[in-house]
């Protein structure tokens, strides 16, 4: 891979990053009820999750998965059911969290296992990376060296956003009200649902 498409590759990166999903939604959710090292376990758990999914997709996994018909389909749903569950669990606890004076609870698994899960829920992330990789590889050049350049400069774009969507969220939970995290908890609750819709509803080509 030369210079200067490893920069077209890294551009490219850095406008996805730019774009929140489920992932920095549930991070921005967490920092703010729960504090910047829920945030950073998030952080952790999509890395391997995000890991997992480059590993697969590097290796060519995501055509047998793009193939495999309505077994796909099933894991499609089953992730999409996850983050409507995970909303409506936000939704649920913004309204009784502070009620008691009790501090938030922590979800069952810890905050690294919640956000792995959250990455592995949309399987379309690997026909993604399938059909993303291949524009940037040079053919003249060995493909798996460059499938884990590509590999780690995308995870290093996200760990680098999504820890800074963390840390802000932790530090500015400390000035916000109660009633101002719950009202986010909420906000962030309707995103992961609508999500979740939207990958119950779309189709994979």
């Amino acid at each position: 891979m030369s210079l200067e498409l490893y920069l077209a590759y890294l551009l490219a990166c850095l406008v996805i990053v730019l774009v929140p999903g489920p992932t920095v939604t549930l991070i921005i959710a967490n920092g703010l009820k729960h504090g910047t090292r829920a945030g950073l376990a998030n952080v952790a758990g999509t890395q391997l999750g995000l890991a997992i999914m480059i590993a697969v997709a590097g290796i060519g996994l995501n055509s047998v998965i793009a193939a495999m018909g309505h077994w796909f389909e099933w894991v499609r749903l089953a992730g999409a059911a996850y983050l409507i569950w995970l909303g409506w669990k936000m939704i649920r606890s913004a309204r009784t969290d502070g009620a008691t004076g009790a501090a938030p609870a922590a979800p069952r698994g810890g905050f690294f296992l919640q956000g792995l899960l959250v990455a592995l829920s949309n399987p379309k992330t690997l026909v993604f990376f399938g059909a993303f990789f291949p524009q940037f590889i040079d053919p003249a050049r060995p493909h798996g060296l460059q499938i884990a350049i590509m590999g780690l400069t995308a995870m290093a774009c996200a760990a680098v956003s999504d820890s800074a969507y963390a840390i802000i969220c932790g530090r500015t939970s400390r000035s916000l009200s109660q009633a101002s995290i719950r009202l986010m908890s909420r906000i962030s609750g309707g995103f992961l649902i609508g999500g979740g819709v939207w990958l119950a509803v779309s189709r994979t080509r």
